[in-house]
């Protein structure tokens, strides 16, 4: 194989595959991008075995064929040149040489024929989602994912299709056992995705699916055969779902009685942020009271001291006082567009839940914790 191509072209290709080659693995050819040279395109690929990536780029094509080259030396050496053009040349015995037209390079290379083979299904229903759309709901709900390595069931997002007031809507729904955010978002031909039952996809994959959604536009997504498939123009992506069932979280989801309290989100983000100061592993809550159209926040940590903070709202029912993570309103009221946020709670061991005018179909919900 042998190309000519635009550099700044292949540094951006390249830079999208870097969160899914593998750094450390029993497979070395997973640390590998697959490049494949047909015609005037070079299909450019990455794998983990759970994920798989393919773009395909315009190249001078010399000669067709195939290549892996190392994932991230190719691209640390396309961020450190300025030419505006790459050579990649195929040796004997898989090495492979590369030029800037000022530095060459040559490195060892495995085999192609050893990169696992991954295709596209056929046949799979696929809606258009707005990138900007898929963004919001995927930043509303992936910061809820459980990071425990004994929490498989809840180490993705699930996906399913509800029907509310008689509306189709795709739901996303993520948590950790100790918060849950969740989105519903209307889409054309909705129906036609097999999302009858809800499937799991899981964080890395949102992650670049929301990467894949970040520059806006319009990407198909559908679902098959245990598999996500996402494409937008030239590129495709491809998630293996978790075989897990999501536990039921409509227990959790019952409406409060009390009427809402009121808080502008920047006051209440400050204010959480300020208590979050003094928190560490052992000490890391505050206590929420509500009282006297008064919210008190109070974080204490014995070896460091105590943090205090009024905040005026309109609430002259009975006291409530609870305990909850500060962190956990941080993650929820920083993925929120309100600048008014609407706060449900009935009692101190009822979970607090946030919503927002700006925000529709979002609900943030946070669980209480001992003080």
């Amino acid at each position: 194989m042998e190309i000519r191509i635009d550099r700044s072209e292949l540094l951006r290709s390249v830079s999208k595959v870097q969160s899914i080659i593998e750094k450390k693995s029993n497979m070395p050819v997973l640390s590998t991008i697959l490049f494949t040279a047909d015609g005037s395109t070079v299909r450019i690929s990455a794998t983990d075995l759970e994920l798989g990536f393919q773009e395909t780029i315009n190249a001078q094509v010399i000669e067709e064929g195939s290549i892996t080259l190392s994932g991230r030396k190719i691209f640390e050496i396309l961020k450190e040149t300025k030419s505006p053009e790459f050579h990649i040349k195929e040796k004997e015995n898989n090495w492979i040489f590369l030029s800037d037209g000022v530095a060459r390079f040559n490195l060892a290379s495995i085999s192609p024929e050893e990169f696992p083979a991954f295709m596209e299904p056929e046949g799979v229903a696929m809606i258009a989602i707005e990138g900007d759309t898929l963004v919001n709901m995927i930043n509303k709900t992936i910061y809820a994912v459980t990071i425990e390595e004994a929490g498989f069931k809840l180490s993705g997002v699930l996906t399913e299709r509800v029907v509310v007031d008689e509306k189709n809507l795709l739901r996303m729904v993520a948590t950790d056992g100790h918060r849950l955010s969740l989105i519903d978002k209307s889409f054309a031909n909705i129906e036609s995705l097999e999302l009858s039952e809800g499937v799991m996809i899981p964080k890395k994959g949102m992650s670049e699916l929301n990467k894949m959604a970040a520059d806006g536009g319009i990407i198909e997504i559908g679902f098959k055969e245990k598999n996500c498939v996402a494409k937008k123009d030239n590129a495709f992506l491809m998630m293996r779902l978790l075989e897990t069932n999501f536990p039921d979280y409509n227990a959790v989801m019952l409406k409060n009685e009390k009427e809402p309290v009121d808080i502008g989100k920047a006051v209440f983000l400050e204010a959480m942020r300020k208590m979050l100061i003094l928190s560490n592993e052992r000490y890391r809550a505050v206590k929420i009271t509500l009282e006297n159209n008064v919210m008190d926040l109070v974080s204490t940590n014995p070896d460091l001291g105590e943090a205090q903070e009024n905040i005026e709202i309109k609430y002259n029912g009975e006291r409530v006082e609870a305990g909850f993570n500060p962190k956990y309103f941080i993650d929820t009221l920083q993925s929120m567009q309100s600048e008014t946020i609407h706060l449900d709670f009935t009692d101190s061991s009822k979970p607090f839940v946030l919503t927002g005018e700006a925000d529709e179909g979002f609900v943030g919900l946070i669980m209480p914790m001992r003080v």
